[in-house]
């Protein structure tokens, strides 16, 4: 009985992924940009408004362990700042949108969804995180690149 009801959630779990990714933004050859002062140095903005806020257009910052993303994730938010110079809050809320991916050890992949409110304001804004693909890391509309001061030598 125990290896009939083993084999039920394991065909369960392995039917709720797609085959095919709806991942749009996935790029193999992308580079993750340097770090500075613990934090990714972005030097691009996101021209897709989609960009981060849509699951099929996440953040994509693999690929990673999962032991890797909390690091990850905060060299990213301390690359950035709100649109007016906001500190920056996020916590990681949920996972969802199953996909299958050659870079993790069962086959599939989830998403990390983050809800992040700037200093002086509660509006949430929802980001998606992929940790197990590439793709270019850049910043998303609504937020703006942080300016790091110069080293005096």
């Amino acid at each position: 009985m125990k290896y009939l009801f083993s084999l039920l959630v394991i065909f369960l779990l392995t039917g709720c992924v797609s085959t095919k990714s709806t991942l749009k933004n996935v790029d193999p050859k992308a580079i993750r940009p340097a770090i500075k002062d613990k934090a990714y140095v972005i030097t691009e903005y996101a021209t897709d408004s989609k960009y981060a806020y849509d699951q099929d257009y996440p953040i994509n910052i693999g690929n990673i362990r999962e032991n890797q993303e909390n690091i990850n994730i905060e060299y990213f938010f301390n690359g950035l700042e709100g649109p007016n110079g906001e500190k920056i809050y996020y916590r990681k809320v949920d996972t969802c949108c199953p996909f299958p991916t050659e870079n993790s050890l069962m086959g599939a992949g989830t998403l990390s969804i983050y809800e992040v409110t700037f200093e002086g304001s509660n509006k949430k804004i929802t980001l998606y995180f992929n940790i197990y693909e590439k793709g270019k890391i850049l910043c998303p509309k609504g937020f703006s690149i942080k300016q790091f001061p110069a080293r005096e030598k």
